[in-house]
């Protein structure tokens, strides 16, 4: 199936590089920390730590094309997903946007600002020389707790 994205374009489900992800395929593909019959929740597959994606299982290209259960659930996880970094990697700040239109497939970022970031760095920038690094796929385990129960 075909959704059409903001910008009027058609990207089918199975070139959809988010859909592949879910699959487990493609470079996109990095540790899951949840994965509900309404979203996936997981850590960029490099780079820094605390960088999550909220994705709809379904693909849809954006907000307003959401179900409401679909944006209650994506609401949920990236709040979970906040918490979980707040606690787990006591960033600077947790932001959270919905940009970009490299896939036509709803997605929200969830992030950190580290604690060190220069400041001549701008909001949405995650990796610098000296930014932590790690385990995802260990955090990705950790973060998962958050979502016990859920």
């Amino acid at each position: 199936m075909a959704e059409k994205s903001g910008n009027g374009a058609f990207q089918p489900a199975g070139d959809c590089p988010v859909c592949a992800k879910h699959r487990g395929e493609g470079p996109l593909a990095g540790p899951v920390v949840f994965a509900g019959d309404l979203v996936v929740v997981s850590h960029q597959p490099r780079g820094v730590l605390g960088h999550l994606f909220v994705e709809t299982r379904r693909h849809v290209a954006s907000l307003d094309l959401l179900t409401v259960a679909e944006a209650e659930a994506v609401a949920r996880a990236a709040r979970l997903t906040a918490v979980g970094l707040r606690a787990e990697l006591d960033p600077e700040f947790v932001f959270s946007a919905v940009v970009g239109r490299s896939a036509a497939h709803f997605h929200q970022h969830v992030f950190v600002r580290h604690r060190g970031t220069p400041d001549e760095l701008p909001w949405t920038e995650t990796d610098w020389p000296g930014a932590p690094r790690g385990d995802a796929v260990e955090l990705s385990a950790r973060l998962g707790a958050y979502f016990e129960g859920t």
